[in-house]
């Protein structure tokens, strides 16, 4: 039995969280486990009805299940930032979600723009560190308004919080992976201060893990070689910007948002999994958002919790409907409605 918090949040994200506890609910009934699951209404429409975006009360509850599964965050009629910071950034701190891990795995008969790149080419996983950074809020301005305002913002950087984002994406390179090959990808060459603790770090704690890798590659580099030559990444680890960055990059080299998941992840404790596309507005309410990522975001809760068979089934059957049934991974041209997808994955699994 495990207790999950459902937070369908905006827009398309409740359509997406509906295909995607269909979908666990199958797992369920096939692999012999129980999920019970606990509905909370944050987002935009609650901010707008009661002012509140995440109240205290309800982060301590959170704090009490096995999992979060997020539908999507983002309003059109709240102004940018308080969704984003109030509800999302506040999930992740104050509940210690220090990795972001994203899977970049291109499924057959998806379409990439990459030319002459198949599935054997796009298989890799970004561990971004989350709870440090530039976005963990420190900085401030000077003189705002004024034409000699100053604006600043710093990284901040601890070797615990380095520390312990480098050692889970070694021990998930040394135990998931089979090439074991950990990327660290970073800017030493500019960010001197930063990445020499980042790659101290990875290189003192490397001797620890037996047969994984090591490799180093600056963040322009990365961006390079994820178009030309995909292949040649397992596993990369790097800080909170540049992890942003560059899973949007591979989200579109895997297909494009409708198919990309991630997971916030504290091991051992609650973790929050969630499509990364966005709540999507303008498609709210037209059965035609693919919630194909929600799918796969379930599926990385699973395998998270330990359901690893069930969490690699449901996998396998979002490839066979992606392979076989799917006209598009675009909202409204899948050739399917976003029920009639779900339950092509019901039935594949």
């Amino acid at each position: 039995m495990y207790k999950i918090a459902v937070l369908p949040g905006d827009g398309t994200g409740f359509e997406q969280v509906t295909e995607g506890l269909k979908v666990l609910k199958a797992a369920e009934d096939k692999f012999g486990f129980k999920l019970e699951t606990t509905d909370y209404d944050l987002g935009g429409e609650r901010y707008m009805r009661t002012g509140e975006v995440l109240p205290e009360s309800v982060l301590e509850e959170l704090k009490a299940f096995d999992a979060i599964f997020l539908g999507a965050i983002g309003h059109p009629d709240v102004k940018p930032g308080i969704l984003e910071k109030g509800l999302l950034l506040k999930l992740r701190f104050d509940l210690d979600l220090y990795v972001n891990l994203r899977p970049v795995k291109l499924f057959p008969g998806v379409n990439t723009p990459l030319k002459d790149k198949g599935p054997d080419d796009i298989d890799f996983v970004v561990v971004r560190e989350n709870t440090e950074g530039l976005y963990c809020g420190a900085g401030g301005f000077l003189r705002k308004g004024t034409p000699h305002e100053v604006a600043v913002q710093e990284s901040v950087n601890t070797r615990m919080g380095v520390e312990r984002c480098l050692r889970y994406a070694f021990e998930y390179c040394r135990d998931k992976r089979v090439r074991k090959k950990l990327t660290l990808c970073g800017k030493t060459n500019v960010l001197t201060y930063a990445f020499d603790l980042w790659e101290r770090a990875f290189h003192e704690i490397g001797p620890d893990y037996t047969g994984v890798e090591r490799d180093y590659a600056h963040v322009d580099a990365i961006c390079m070689w994820m178009v030309k030559n995909p292949e040649w990444f397992d596993v990369i680890v790097t800080d909170n910007i540049f992890g942003d960055i560059i899973t949007d990059l591979g989200a579109m080299i895997q297909g494009g948002m409708g198919i990309a998941a991630g997971g916030n992840i504290h091991p051992g404790k609650v973790s929050m999994f969630e499509p990364i596309g966005g709540s999507a507005p303008k498609y709210t309410g037209l059965g035609v958002i693919n919630p194909l990522a929600s799918i796969c975001a379930g599926a990385m809760m699973l395998d998270h919790l330990g359901e690893t068979e069930a969490a690699a089934r449901i996998e396998q059957a979002v490839a066979t409907v992606c392979s076989k049934k799917l006209k598009s991974l675009n909202a409204g041209q899948m050739g399917y409605s976003t029920a009639e997808v779900g339950d092509l994955v019901v039935r594949e699994l």
